[in-house]
């Protein structure tokens, strides 16, 4: 059976909500559900409609991207939040994942790169721009007190403690792969993944995933630390 990937798109600026609807749409697994304006309409179609991914401009009238994403976290059954915006700021970055996104793009991004991102995203994984993925992991941009990006200190203990299996699914989650990607590329099965990736994040003390690709590119194990 056909996945069909549910998508509500919120911006301000109705020709950029055209250009994303006409793109996304043309596309045979992913279908746009709503628009939204701004932050408070997109929360009140999202909790109607339960779309599987939202993307949302950073920047919009009344409640913003960030916070929109904040209280979209809160729902009982969360979309995934892919972030597009013009600003290629680490300020924004931090805090659009801090909010709870678990994809940054910009606006100039080709189109083939955001139908893309879309797919990373609803299969689980982390979609980050490479420039400001990296700028985040090497600038320090914090995530807030508590999820803040490791000192050299603890980042060598935490990769210390790490296995060889478990430093190369750490090296995929930097590269954005979901678990089933990871299972194609360990030769495993989806689910073994799923246990590993949650064992890893233990002991990573992360949260989530994005956390932990954050971690690897600090760590140099995708190739731009």
């Amino acid at each position: 059976m056909r996945i069909v990937i549910r998508v509500i798109v919120a911006d301000d600026e109705p020709l950029m909500r055209f250009a994303l609807r006409t793109l996304l749409e043309s596309q045979d697994d992913i279908v746009v559900m709503d628009e939204a304006c701004d932050g408070a309409q997109l929360l009140e179609r999202a909790r109607e409609g339960r779309p599987d991914i939202v993307l949302t401009d950073l920047r919009m009238p009344g409640m913003d991207g960030i916070a929109a994403t904040r209280t979209l976290m809160e729902l009982p059954e969360p979309p995934a939040v892919l972030v597009l915006t013009t600003f290629d700021t680490e300020d924004g970055i931090a805090q659009a994942l801090s909010a709870g996104a678990t994809g940054y793009l910009l606006k100039d991004a080709p189109p083939e790169q955001v139908v893309a991102a879309v797919r990373l995203v609803a299969s689980g994984a982390t979609a980050l721009a490479p420039g400001p993925a990296a700028r985040l992991a090497l600038s320090g941009a914090g995530r807030g007190a508590a999820n803040r990006p490791a000192t050299a200190p603890e980042l060598r203990r935490r990769l210390a403690s790490l296995n060889e299996q478990q430093r190369e699914i750490l090296r995929h989650l930097g590269a954005g792969l979901s678990n089933a990607g990871i299972a194609r590329a360990m030769h495993l099965s989806e689910g073994t993944v799923k246990a590993y990736v949650s064992r890893l994040m233990s002991v990573l003390e992360v949260d989530n995933r994005t956390q932990a690709a954050i971690l690897a590119h600090q760590g140099g194990l995708t190739g731009g630390g």
